[in-house]
C-alpha cells in the first residue's frame, strides 16, 4: 500500500477516515484524538451500521482525557468518504468497507467497547491514543 503524498507540492492536508461498525466508540475516539492532537490532518469517521448515538461510556472515557464528544453523531460510511481519504483505518468492520486502489488501508485490531464499563473502555481508549500518536508521527511529522 502506498503512503499518502505528504509533500508540500500542494498545501492539501493528508486525510484519514476511521471506520468501525457503529461509529459510536472506537472510530469516534480515534477521530477525536486525531483532531485534538493534530491540525495538519483532515479527519473523518463513519460506521458500516451506525448507532443512534455515541456510546455514553466512551464519551465519559474521552472526557477524562479532556476531549468532549458531546454533540458527535454516528455517521454512515459512504463511498465518497473513502474516495476523499488518503488513509482508511478500519476497526472491526471486516469487508464492509469499500476498497479503492491508491488508498492506504490499515486495520487496527481493537476490542469493541460496546457494553463495556468505564474500566473496560480505558485500555481501549489508551491503545487508540497510542496508535493515533504513531500515525501522526508517520504522516504529518512536525
Amino acid at each position: 500500500m502506498s503512503k499518502p503524498d505528504t509533500s508540500n507540492s500542494d498545501t492539501r492536508r493528508p486525510s484519514v477516515l476511521f471506520v468501525c461498525v457503529h461509529n459510536a466508540g472506537r472510530s469516534q475516539m480515534a477521530a477525536a484524538f486525531l483532531s485534538h492532537l493534530s491540525n495538519a490532518i483532515e479527519v473523518r469517521s463513519a460506521g458500516t451500521q451506525p448507532a443512534h448515538e455515541v456510546n455514553p461510556v466512551v464519551v465519559e472515557a474521552m472526557r477524562e482525557k479532556g476531549i468532549d464528544l458531546f454533540g458527535q453523531v454516528p455517521k454512515v460510511l459512504t463511498t465518497e468518504a473513502v474516495q476523499e481519504s488518503d488513509v482508511v483505518i478500519t476497526m472491526g468492520c471486516g469487508d464492509a468497507c469499500p476498497y479503492f486502489p491508491g488508498k492506504r488501508y490499515l486495520d487496527w485490531k481493537l476490542a469493541d467497547p460496546v457494553g463495556g464499563t468505564l474500566e473496560a473502555i480505558r485500555p481501549i481508549r489508551d491503545e487508540i491514543e497510542a496508535l493515533v500518536r504513531a500515525l501522526i508521527a508517520e504522516i504529518a511529522p512536525a
